[in-house]
């Protein structure tokens, strides 16, 4: 899963990259609006954390031209905690979540995996194909109750397979979706990782659908 974060305080904004990237995300970052606005209206993401009082471009300017150009991805805005009618702008533009500075990262990274199991449809935090069970909280995979150990580059793979499956993934997507802006696209990794994947667990979950991409069967049909 691919994250922006647009926030002004560099503390804070490493910080943020810091604890996203240890979660298991790849991240791209902005200290601007008129930098997170571009990456925003050109790059996907899967969730992006944007404050509102930025320099250049104000958050709440940015979701607004986002939501008319008709940018979907989920939005959690950070908020000053005694703004409210902030909140209620934020919310209003077309923000899907807040979370009032200052916060706990836990608490942050628990409403992104919110946000990511909402807009791929999921309610749980466990989510189930075949055998093989992966817990959003604790990034743990298992595979007919034993534990699997990944690297973090095929823990996002999986992941996001996860979270769409039964549907063909190409590997465009894939790469927009796992890697950060900087990663060579024109590299062979994503088939590299699909191998490894395959090894580790039932090779069957993920078939390879000639021309199009892959597909982690849903279970019902992994026979």
């Amino acid at each position: 899963m691919r994250i922006l974060v647009i926030e002004d305080d560099k503390d804070l904004n490493r910080q943020l990259v810091t604890a996203l990237g240890d979660g298991g995300y790849a991240v791209d970052h902005a200290f601007d609006g008129e930098e997170g606005y571009f990456l925003g209206e050109t790059e996907p993401y899967d969730v992006v954390i944007l404050d509102l009082g930025l320099p250049k471009m104000d958050g709440i300017s940015i979701l607004e031209q986002w939501r008319r150009a008709e940018r979907t991805m989920p939005v959690i805005i950070l908020t000053a905690r005694d703004r409210w009618s902030e909140k209620v702008a934020g919310m209003d533009a077309g923000a899907d979540d807040y979370i009032a500075k200052p916060f706990h990262m836990e608490e942050l990274l628990a409403r992104v995996r919110a946000q990511v199991r909402r807009a791929a449809g999921h309610a749980k935090s466990e989510i189930e194909c075949g055998n093989v069970r992966l817990d959003t909280k604790s990034a743990r995979v298992t595979s007919d109750g034993q534990q699997v150990k990944l690297t973090s580059h095929e823990y996002r793979l999986l992941a996001y397979l996860m979270h769409h499956q039964g549907r063909v993934v190409s590997r465009t997507e894939l790469v927009e979706h796992l890697y950060e802006q900087d990663f060579d696209r024109d590299s062979n990794t994503i088939e590299v990782f699909i191998g490894r994947l395959r090894k580790k667990l039932p090779p069957e979950l993920i078939e390879t659908v000639r021309g199009l991409g892959y597909r982690m069967h849903d279970g019902s049909d992994a026979a």
